[in-house]
């Protein structure tokens, strides 16, 4: 997955579509990715023992990486991610402007 935890991505699809945020937990096996303060759903949490208040929580799911779109930090514009192996590194770059990721 070329995503990384900490990139600054902008949702393409779905009901928060526009908008951009911040990786911050990358789910590799499930192909998804946590994006801090967007797709959040309000879920209702009974009471477990005498005493304790039932609630209302607010959770972060997670998205579909096919949904989001990496955004360039030199051109700040929504690019898809490249590699360049420069000696023994391999680094990411911006389709775009070939910038370092």
């Amino acid at each position: 997955m070329k995503l990384r935890k900490g990139d600054e991505v902008k949702i393409v699809k779905g009901k928060e579509a526009g908008k951009t945020g911040k990786i911050t937990r990358v789910l590799t096996k499930e192909h998804k990715v946590l994006v801090e303060g967007l797709n959040q759903y309000k879920r209702h949490v009974k009471a477990r023992m005498q005493g304790q208040q039932s609630e209302i929580v607010t959770i972060t799911k997670p998205l579909p990486v096919a949904n989001v779109a990496l955004l360039c930090p030199k051109c700040k514009e929504q690019t898809r991610i490249g590699y360049r192996t420069g000696g023994e590194e391999k680094v990411r770059i911006c389709r775009k402007c070939e910038g370092e990721v």
